[in-house]
């Protein structure tokens, strides 16, 4: 069936995530998780949607309809259901977001009892009990055995505490100003109580939630507003979180956006600055620049690849030994202090190496130059193999023949053809886009 995204299971409320499906979804979900449970509780958070009221109370009546006993803590980030489900001992965690997605979409993500994204194995078996009409008639339960649920409001502090202890113990944040951008979404209490409690002047924008403007015009993926205010302040730095609060993007005193690789790169030497890095180097995903990979190695790191997603950067850190990853985009995973990308946390280590360099953070997190690259995007109903597309080998042959890095592929939560070129000469890679395109648009419709 492929409930099953890159991230979860996502698509537009009321539409592709149903309160009939996630109800259904969290039964399955509940059968799994029952096999090896030892707590019989299971944490459920969400971000902001108005979409969240209605997906989390059909998920808590499939939890307590199959025998589980529910935690709700309302709006948290990801990360910190992550943690919370560990540090609570339950036996799995729910997340209700679409993370940077419009307000309309929503998602369901699940973690294990060790606040771990399930792995592709552990999806395909929740959407075979999905499937069984009989399993899930026979784990409904009956009078006393049916679960219950209860919300709790006090959890927030745990996570406030567990963050800031990532912060060297040393350093503080005073006299430095700083902008948070909350995107009105899961983050917009924690984040700005961790920055004031550090020290920083904060100032603090798109924190009113109501439902319908998370993401919208802020945040992560709208940092302009950001930039703005930055500039209005006079602040130091700028920090943008996304819908769910687990990927940052920074903005520099001068108004400009911090690259992501460049943002890896600079957090990976300081890592090794201070002795705290494993493995001799860092996991990053194919979508990251040839740069990155080159800085990387002048300072003796090696960069090991994997699939786009944070679960798989993880996934290659696991493989390889690594404490240190991340994704351009903004997922940043440093695994001594979260199991997934937590902006807060990556935020927090950007800060502490600003303070102890003692320069200005558009010296600090510029380390090398980017090489030219194109991003762009295909809308699609369909979802073909590309190299069933004719014609896809000899594109393939040209692109590479041009001395071009290329990557193309499907969006795991949106209905997109992502198509990435990476070169050195920009006119060849402007060509080449426009060439890739008119290929796609065609061979796709």
């Amino acid at each position: 069936m492929g409930l099953f995204g890159t991230d979860g299971v996502r698509g537009k409320a009321g539409k592709e995530v149903t309160a009939s499906s996630a109800m259904r979804l969290a039964m399955a979900a509940g059968v799994y998780f029952k096999r090896n449970g030892t707590t019989n509780k299971i944490l459920v958070g969400k971000d902001t949607r108005r979409s969240g009221y209605m997906i989390e109370n059909a998920i808590v009546s499939g939890l307590t309809a199959v025998g589980f006993d529910v935690i709700q803590i309302g709006p948290m980030p990801t990360p910190a259901i992550a943690f919370l489900t560990e540090n609570m001992r339950c036996d799995a965690g729910i997340m209700i977001s679409a993370s940077h997605n419009p307000y309309d979409d929503n998602g369901i993500k699940f973690f294990d009892s060790f606040g771990n994204k399930l792995q592709k194995g552990s999806e395909k078996e929740i959407e075979a009990i999905y499937e069984d009409d009989v399993a899930i008639e026979a784990a409904q339960q009956t009078g006393k055995n049916i679960g219950r649920s209860k919300r709790i409001d006090d959890v927030i502090g745990r996570y406030i505490v567990h963050i800031k202890n990532s912060f060297p113990k040393p350093l503080g944040l005073a006299g430095k100003r700083i902008v948070i951008d909350c995107a009105n979404g899961a983050g917009y209490k924690v984040g700005p109580t961790i920055l004031q409690e550090l020290g920083a002047e904060t100032f603090v924008i798109a924190n009113e939630p109501n439902g319908y403007n998370i993401n919208e015009s802020c945040g992560a993926m709208h940092p302009k507003g950001l930039a703005e205010t930055v500039l209005d302040k006079r602040a130091d730095l700028g920090i943008a979180l996304d819908g769910d609060a687990d990927r940052v993007v920074l903005v520099d005193e001068r108004g400009e956006t911090v690259d992501g690789d460049k943002l890896i790169g600079v957090l990976a030497v300081y890592l090794k600055e201070r002795g705290e890095l494993k493995g001799d180097g860092v996991a990053a995903t194919v979508m990251s620049n040839q740069a990155l990979e080159d800085y990387l190695h002048t300072h003796g790191l090696k960069l090991y690849r994997s699939d786009v997603g944070d679960k798989y950067v993880i996934e290659t850190m696991q493989k390889h030994g690594l404490n240190f990853g991340g994704e351009q985009s903004g997922h940043i995973i440093f695994s001594d202090y979260a199991k997934t990308g937590d902006g807060l946390a990556s935020a927090l280590q950007a800060l502490a190496y600003l303070v102890t360099s003692g320069k200005k953070a558009s010296e600090v997190f510029d380390p090398f130059v980017l090489y030219p690259q194109l991003q762009d995007n295909i809308r699609v109903s369909e979802k073909p193999p590309l190299t069933s597309l004719e014609g896809y080998d000899d594109l393939i042959k040209e692109v590479e023949s041009a001395g071009i890095r290329h990557l193309f592929r499907y969006s795991g939560t949106e209905p997109k053809l992502r198509l990435l070129l990476e070169g050195k000469n920009e006119k060849v890679l402007e060509a080449t886009m426009a060439k890739c395109k008119r290929f796609f648009e065609r061979a796709l419709g």
